[in-house]
């Protein structure tokens, strides 16, 4: 089942086109990474979602509903442009958020109190907002978005301003959130973060849907001929080649603290991992062998960079 369906929307500001006819869908209890560079329409289409924007053509469906500012009530959003009001006591601005949502005050304060322990925020719930920091003023507009329990919960750029332990934090919080049965949209550039936690992507560039769907396929799809391998002694290059399996093979840096000798591997067509891992037995122990899938990053810049910019990013990776 989808709990947001977009179908073919379009958005034009004067001269520019933000979104291009993007259309995908949202299941429900998903962990969704919405991707793409600066400027290439996610905020706008994250906006029409929340009915503060109108498509010029195009629908947003909010759990069968279209949206509208009823259907709004199921989701939390966070923009990436803070919305706090800076005299507000912090307790008064997030049941205010709350009961804007139409959120019961009784249960609106239990889950209040119950993110305020969680964010430690519990003795600063009668200072101003103005008088917190940067962190614990991302960490009030967290709870005002979720303090109504929202089925649908779309975070901009949730990590900005956040140490490492508190990035941390926020995504045990959406792990937990997940369990919960809710689900989560999430725009953000923290690659491994998005890579960690979400189950799908879209990603967008220019206003156009270039890549959505489940990341392990998609991971799966661009996978390339490089082959990791770990063992426990060296072992020689050149008779590796002279097996006639691989293109080349260079030693690497080892994987997850493995100890031992690692190699990058790239097979020749036609050569099988079973062929390879035979030849690599002969001269010593395996302690690690795995097809190289490219990381998210390695996909977002093939999508969204030029041919020679790539080439340069994947040098400087180096």
């Amino acid at each position: 089942m989808n709990i947001l369906e977009i179908n073919g929307l379009t958005k034009h500001y004067a001269d520019k086109t933000a979104l291009d006819n993007v259309s995908f869908n949202v299941e429900a209890g998903s962990i969704c990474g919405l991707l793409g560079p600066n400027g290439a329409g996610k905020t706008t289409l994250l906006r029409i979602i929340n009915s503060i924007l109108v498509s010029d053509s195009g629908t947003v469906t909010v759990n069968g509903e279209p949206a509208s500012r009823h259907a709004n009530r199921l989701i939390g959003y966070m923009p990436e442009e803070r919305g706090l009001y800076d005299k507000m006591r912090v307790e008064d601005q997030i049941m205010y958020f709350g009961l804007l949502k139409g959120g019961d005050p009784a249960r609106l304060r239990e889950v209040m109190n119950e993110y305020m322990e969680l964010f430690n925020l519990t003795a600063d719930r009668r200072r101003r907002v103005k008088e917190l920091s940067k962190g614990n003023q991302q960490k009030v507009q967290i709870i005002a978005t979720l303090v109504h329990e929202p089925e649908l919960v779309i975070l901009d750029e949730p990590f900005s301003g956040f140490d490492p332990i508190n990035g941390a934090l926020l995504q045990k919080l959406i792990e937990r959130l997940h369990e919960k049965g809710a689900t989560v949209m999430l725009s953000s550039h923290n690659m491994p973060a998005i890579e960690e936690i979400c189950s799908d992507i879209a990603l967008i560039n220019h206003g156009r849907l270039l890549l959505n769907g489940h990341i392990a396929d998609i991971k799966q799809a661009h996978q390339t001929q490089n082959l990791l391998l770990t063992t426990r002694n060296p072992i020689s290059i050149p008779m590796m080649m002279d097996t006639g399996l691989l293109d080349a093979i260079e030693p690497t840096d080892t994987l997850n603290w493995r100890k031992g000798n690692a190699y990058r591997l790239k097979k020749r067509d036609g050569a099988t991992n079973t062929q390879i891992l035979d030849a690599v037995a002969m001269q010593g122990d395996v302690v690690h062998f795995e097809e190289e899938l490219p990381t998210l990053n390695d996909i977002f810049i093939s999508y969204t960079l030029p041919q020679e910019q790539q080439q340069s990013q994947t040098v400087n990776n180096r």
